[in-house]
């Protein structure tokens, strides 16, 4: 690593040392998933005021994978405050899955402001691991900005793919590397070992693109944005959706 980069990361370190200093104990983690989603509150209304009209679009086309019945049986994987409800369609069946219990509260408060979601049930679990979600049983598996925080994103593509029925849709918004050589990556290689801890797990210089596009999905629907997040280091994303 360059030594530049280095002295940088050192100083943000030492900015944030007692973060550092309770990850090293193994005490930061629980500390961090209590703190995240009221953090997550916060960041994703901001998100969500910038790149409104990039979710509105994409999710226009969740009404393309609707079953025989008309119904839409949603699985939202790492859906966090619930930040996405409002771009749903009506006559939808939603099942809400996540590693961190403590966004249980903060999805109550979104289901009531969007009483359009029918809500089926509330998963404590990981990506990688959707068992208690039955094969085939999804029309479409919804991520935005999650496979940042997965160690394995070949094992949940994996997993979304068991849990789609044929024909099923996987809906992704993610922010991903920034272009080698550019003082985005610059800032992202700079703030990444504090950035993870901040974010429990969240990775900012993964190629997802790349595991999506290997994932042997019938069709793939992806595009590379750079959203307009000023002083942001995660402004490159991709959107789009894969058809099983």
């Amino acid at each position: 690593m360059a030594l530049h980069i280095l002295f940088f990361q050192i100083c943000v370190g030492i900015a944030t040392l007692p973060m550092h200093v309770l990850s090293f104990f193994g005490l930061w983690s629980p500390i961090g998933k209590k703190l995240f989603p009221y953090i997550m509150a916060w960041a994703t209304k901001w998100i969500n005021k910038q790149m409104g009209e990039h979710k509105r679009d994409l999710f226009s086309h969740l009404d393309d994978f609707r079953g025989p019945s008309g119904e839409l049986r949603i699985l939202e994987i790492g859906c966090g405050t619930g930040t996405n409800f409002k771009f749903f369609p009506a006559r939808c069946k939603v099942t809400f899955l996540d590693p961190n219990p403590n966004f249980k509260k903060f999805l109550s408060k979104s289901l009531s402001e969007n009483e359009h979601v029918n809500f089926e049930n509330f998963l404590v679990a990981g990506g990688e691991d959707m068992s208690l979600v039955a094969s085939g049983s999804q029309d479409v598996v919804l991520g935005t900005m999650v496979l940042c925080s997965v160690k394995n994103i070949d094992g949940v593509l994996s997993e979304v793919k068991r849990v789609l029925r044929p024909g099923g849709g996987y809906f992704f918004y993610e922010h991903v590397k920034a272009d080698p050589g550019s003082w985005n990556h610059f800032f992202q290689l700079i703030l990444e070992p504090t950035w993870v801890l901040i974010g429990v797990g969240c990775e900012i210089t993964k190629e997802t693109w790349k595991n999506i596009e290997d994932a042997k999905f019938s069709d793939v629907k992806l595009r590379h944005i750079k959203a307009p997040l000023k002083w942001s280091p995660i402004k490159p994303h991709i959107i789009g959706y894969a058809v099983k």
